[in-house]
């Protein structure tokens, strides 16, 4: 069974999944607040794998980067990134369960260069791949696996009408990006942990 968080009251209009057998919408999950995190992993039974997709963008010149919107980046990438890692990781440990944690950082948060002009965001992406390697360090011993994908721009709708003139053939596709995440999230990965994959199409 799937279980995921919501942050709104009601199934989100484009989530296709909703009335899916083995899909568990949770309603007014808010990943940023610890409590709700907690309370959220708490009722989630034998957790296995832990995948961790909340996250926003943002684009600004440094000298027009407001205090707030540089706070909201690190809270939606970051805080969200930690919050939910480490519930996993507490239900993991508590049931003894050697399983997968899955984040996602980008390939700005890799490589900081192609984060000119987002700066925040470039921030929070690359706290998101500092979090994931220093975890799974931390836990290697534990049997707990964590790793992240690190995409350029996916191929999604939004990105396509924020940038209409962009070849988005060149683009990471969804499906793509969902394959390596279920790898990683599988029994079938044995091995990979601290690793920070790069998705990076043809850009």
């Amino acid at each position: 069974v799937c279980h995921v968080p919501n942050a709104h009251a009601a199934a989100p209009p484009h989530f296709p999944y909703a009335a899916h057998a083995s899909v568990h919408l949770a309603h007014n999950v808010d990943l940023s607040d610890s409590a709700k995190v907690e309370a959220f992993y708490h009722q989630v039974p034998a957790l296995w794998a832990s995948i961790h997709l909340a996250g926003g963008f943002t684009m600004a010149p440094v000298e027009k980067i407001e205090s707030a919107s540089f706070a909201e980046m690190m809270d939606t990438n970051a805080r969200t990134t930690f919050l939910c890692s480490r519930a996993a990781v507490r239900s993991m440990l508590t049931s003894d369960t050697a399983g997968r944690i899955v984040n996602v950082t980008a390939r700005a948060g890799l490589e900081p260069r192609k984060g000119s002009g987002m700066v925040a965001y470039t921030a929070s992406k690359a706290a998101v791949a500092a979090m994931t390697v220093a975890m799974a360090e931390e836990l290697k011993h534990k049997g707990i696996l964590i790793n992240a994908v690190a995409p350029s721009t996916l191929d999604t709708l939004a990105n396509r009408e924020a940038m209409p003139d962009a070849d988005f053939a060149k683009w990471v596709s969804l499906e793509a990006a969902a394959e390596a995440i279920a790898y990683l999230a599988s029994p079938a990965n044995q091995a990979m942990s601290g690793t920070l994959v790069p998705l990076y199409g043809r850009a």
